[in-house]
């Protein structure tokens, strides 16, 4: 009978009737296909598909494993030419295979043939395939790693393990064997075992594959636990390659939200002594440096473990904490803490208790904490304990304290403040007015409210009012608004009002807020002041001399009278430079061309120099000539800097013929009467 199996078996090889079968591998936590493992199928004639378990035995007695993984990877290479470059293929290498020290050679050789890169080729390796002959059996896998593909230890936890095994040979990935897989949900041994190889794994560096995956509960516990790739029938069966496009076109299923919604939320997150080495040094940082007073309770009430910050919270230090009740710990607080401990044994969720207290840190002084209570719960949905967080809010309560204070103390403020406080919907309306609106106009609150503080308003100033406050609420900008109101005694005040809005969290105006100030005082004294502004400006255009004020440094004119204009023949206008009005070819009385800082002005606004009165003979824009006396003096600021400058002209032209002239009458009247020699 083992005669006519064997002859079978190499019929089989010959006519190429074991083929591949492609088993996709899903990432737990995208759910999106990393590749395929590949198993051996043989498509017997008359028995049709028959599994490895029933023909590998027997190639390995024979010594016909070799050529059958030969032909299984030349196949399964091949058909890789419909597979996209990032996703791999993992094959697996028997305990024979693992002492024949050709089986690189015949690995990269298959791989040559159609081109595949060993760099996505994973060769998974059981753990009794290192038993008989380890020395050679390490030497063919780090020759195997050398070449390219990548090393997975199969069916980690079932064989002989042995931890040496992973330090001496140069494994990617380890393997979590499906039986531990398929009991996980409902054996709480299998839970562990399952938890202990992927943290030992991840402990290492290496990614952690889990098989047997048949449900979406499997899925969400690997998640939990820390695993990296799933395979099994909840993401699909071996198909042979023909089926290939059609699972490479499928849809994985998603991995499970945040948290899960299946019952296998009930028994995750597992114990902190389940989960991988380096999560639970990761939740340990995070525990420890929470800002939020952390701790758990067994259901004797005594402390498990306890954060930094609580114990700095009760200004006890942890280990205190450990092992010791909370009666025991907090003997002030214990009593009105129980009731709450109690109800939340028995399954209850309470949170946001708020607690005052003394405060350990401050004696005399109190504090306030707001705790949480959470059961925790084993696989079984008992309770085994609780889950404490605690907050210090005693900082929150001191401010909310000091706002309320400050709130009223506002209140005052606005009561006697001068301003008119005012508030109005997003129409318009008035919403509320503070009670001084009644001293100022005689009009109540009730008077007021909506549209009715119009009423108040001067005949003259209602339609300039209107326009101002309707465009502000079409357009959103703030209102700055002056009109007369009535008062009491029927007289007319000045008053200014004005608002901003405030939007909601899309822009909208849901709120105006305003304030009215009488103004009537700033009114008139406006008022006085353009009087007297008249006045200067009548004298300033008045006078027979010619006045020009410029800023310093610039020399750009800020005013000039008519008669400026009238000894310069030209306008003398606002913001224009005072350069413009200097022409080349004045010269002054000792006859020699001024340059531009002996100008008077420009002495003055650049030196600070007060001067006497200058002649020179101005060159004006229409060439003509004239000789004029100029006076200057720098105008300064608060702190003594030069400000500006005001320069005086006066047309001297006249003065200068007649004193010509006067001049010339005296010489010839000396002539006349000196006697002739």
């Amino acid at each position: 009978m083992a005669d006519e199996k064997q002859f079978d078996l190499r019929r089989a090889l010959d006519a190429n009737e074991i083929i591949p079968y492609f088993q996709p591998m899903v990432e737990l936590r995208t759910g999106k296909l990393t590749g395929f493992e590949i198993l051996a199928r043989w498509r017997h004639p008359q028995r049709g598909i028959i599994h490895p378990d029933e023909f590998i035995p027997l190639a390995e007695q024979t010594d016909l494993i070799g050529q059958l993984t030969g032909n299984l990877l030349r196949s399964a290479f091949a058909a890789a030419a419909v597979i996209p470059p990032h996703l791999t293929l993992a094959a697996n290498i028997s305990l024979t295979q693992l002492t024949d020290r050709t089986l690189p050679h015949h690995i990269r050789n298959a791989a040559q043939q159609s081109n595949f890169p060993l760099d996505r080729l994973i060769l998974e390796i059981t753990e009794s395939a290192l038993l008989g002959n380890p020395e050679l059996a390490y030497l063919i896998a780090h020759e195997l790693k050398e070449q390219g593909s990548r090393l997975a230890l199969d069916d980690f936890g079932i064989g002989y393990s042995s931890l040496r095994q992973l330090q001496a040979l140069p494994f990617d990935e380890i393997k979590v064997d499906a039986s531990f897989v398929r009991s996980m949900t409902f054996t709480r041994e299998s839970r562990k075992i399952a938890a202990a190889i992927i943290g030992l794994g991840n402990s290492l560096g290496l990614l952690t594959v889990a098989e047997g995956i048949e449900d979406q509960n499997h899925a969400d516990m690997l998640l939990w636990l820390g695993c990296d790739i799933g395979q099994g029938y909840l993401y699909g069966r071996a198909a042979p390659a023909e089926d290939l496009p059609a699972t490479l076109a499928q849809r994985m299923p998603s991995p499970a939200p945040d948290l899960p919604s299946t019952p296998a939320d009930a028994t995750m997150p597992l114990r902190l002594e389940a989960l991988p080495t380096h999560r639970l040094a990761q939740l340990h940082a995070i525990y420890d440096g929470a800002p939020v007073g952390l701790c758990f309770l067994d259901r004797n009430l005594r402390y498990v473990s306890v954060n930094k910050r609580l114990a700095e919270m009760n200004n006890i230090p942890v280990a205190s904490h450990l092992g010791r009740t909370v009666s025991e710990v907090l003997p002030g607080l214990a009593a009105r803490l129980e009731p709450y401990l109690r109800r939340a044994l028995d399954g209850e969720v309470i949170t946001e208790l708020e607690l005052t207290g003394p405060d350990p840190h401050q004696p005399g002084r109190h504090c306030t904490r707001l705790v949480s209570y959470q059961p925790a719960r084993d696989e079984a949905e008992e309770v085994i304990g609780i889950s404490v967080a605690v907050v210090d809010i005693t900082a929150r309560k001191r401010v909310e304290q000091a706002l309320a204070e400050s709130e009223d103390h506002y209140r005052h403020t606005v009561e006697l403040n001068p301003q008119v406080p005012w508030t109005a919907d997003s129409k318009g309306m008035v919403l509320d007015v503070s009670h001084r609106w009644q001293e100022l106009t005689g009009l109540s609150r009730e008077e007021t409210l909506g549209d009715g503080w119009i009423k108040v308003l001067h005949p003259d100033d209602i339609q300039h009012t209107l326009a101002t406050w309707s465009v502000s609420l079409r357009t959103g900008q703030p209102v700055d608004v002056e009109y007369r109101t009535r008062r009491r005694d029927g007289s007319w005040r000045w008053m200014r009002a004005r608002a901003a809005p405030r939007r909601n969290a899309i822009g909208e105006i849901i709120r105006w807020y305003g304030s009215v100030e009488d103004i009537e005082d700033r009114k008139r004294v406006e008022e006085a002041l353009r009087r007297s502004e008249a006045r200067l400006q009548a004298i300033f255009d008045a006078v027979p001399v010619g006045i020009i004020i410029t800023e310093a440094p610039t020399g750009r004119i800020l005013m000039g009278n008519p008669q400026a204009e009238r000894i310069l023949r030209h306008p003398v206008i606002p913001h224009q430079m005072i350069d413009s009005h200097r022409r080349p070819g004045s010269i002054n009385s000792d006859g020699h061309e001024l340059k531009p800082g002996e100008y008077p002005l420009a002495r003055a606004i650049l030196q600070g120099e007060t001067t006497s009165a200058e002649e020179f003979l101005y060159q004006s824009h229409d060439g003509s000539r004239t000789w004029l006396s100029a006076t200057a003096a720098p105008v300064r600021g608060q702190n003594g800097e030069v400000a500006g400058g005001v320069l005086a002209i006066q047309d001297i032209n006249e003065a200068k013929r007649e004193k010509q002239d006067l001049l010339d009458l005296v010489s010839r009247l000396k002539c006349s009467l000196d006697p002739p020699e």
